[in-house]
């Protein structure tokens, strides 16, 4: 009997230290993730940088809406690129603008689309501006009208302007974010994200998202070969640009 009583005292130490055991790999597993999500993706001159830190104090909400296929709200106002390639030209990109939620971002893009602020009479903004940076799988950069290499920062409202709101999140493909050099570094450069890449939530404000078979003009852009800076080996160019 004393032998039983030990021997069910032994599996019972056994099972508890399979449970323990359990318990603290799926404690390394989660920490390992962790450490996975928040690895900052690569940058170069005043383009996306982004790692783990708190959340702003603009953040609020926006954690269950999946904000690259929200329903559009027709308050908002649209706009659009003619994209070239090479010389040729590879179709139109249409984007709601997030008036409803960072109206004052919204404006700043809306406007350099219209080429409504000028300098000696001459408009400023996207029209034969070239997305400078792509990274597949990640995302197209462009905005850079001044040098067209990431180094220009601008804004109709001055320099730069602070961040708005982190309302919405990076939650997948066409989606208008701001890049920035950190925080409150907002001017006229963009991105449109080609995957989910949540990490730049609460760093990177965005504005708007692509419509339609517009996302199908960004795949073009996001598998242009690039080279030294992941700079396209091709020209494109923003050949066009307005509002509808």
């Amino acid at each position: 009997k004393q032998a039983r009583e030990r021997e069910r005292e032994r599996e019972r130490e056994r099972e508890q230290n399979g449970e323990e055991s359990i318990f603290f790999f799926c404690l390394e597993v989660r920490e390992r993730e962790k450490r996975r999500k928040f690895r900052a993706p690569m940058s170069s001159g005043g383009g996306i940088v982004a790692g783990p830190t708190p959340a702003s104090a603009h953040s609020s909400g926006g954690g269950n809406v999946e904000w690259h296929v929200r329903p559009p709200n027709p308050k908002n106002p649209v706009v659009f690129f003619d994209v070239s390639i090479g010389g040729i030209p590879a179709g139109r990109i249409k984007m709601e603008l997030f008036a409803d939620i960072a109206p004052k971002t919204a404006e700043n893009f809306r406007q350099f689309c219209t080429g409504e602020l000028r300098k000696a009479g001459k408009p400023l903004g996207y029209k034969e501006c070239q997305f400078h940076r792509v990274i597949k799988d990640f995302m197209i950069q462009s905005g850079d009208f001044l040098k067209n290499d990431g180094g220009g920062c601008m804004s109709i409202y001055g320099h730069k302007f602070d961040d708005e709101s982190f309302t919405a999140k990076h939650t997948g493909p066409g989606l208008l974010s701001m890049a920035n050099s950190g925080p409150d570094t907002n001017g006229c450069q963009f991105f449109i994200s080609c995957s989910k890449c949540d990490w730049l939530d609460n760093k990177h404000v965005v504005f708007g998202r692509v419509l339609g078979d517009g996302l199908l003009v960004v795949r073009k852009i996001e598998n242009v070969a690039v080279g030294p800076n992941n700079r396209p080996k091709l020209a494109v160019v923003i050949t066009e640009c307005g509002e509808m």
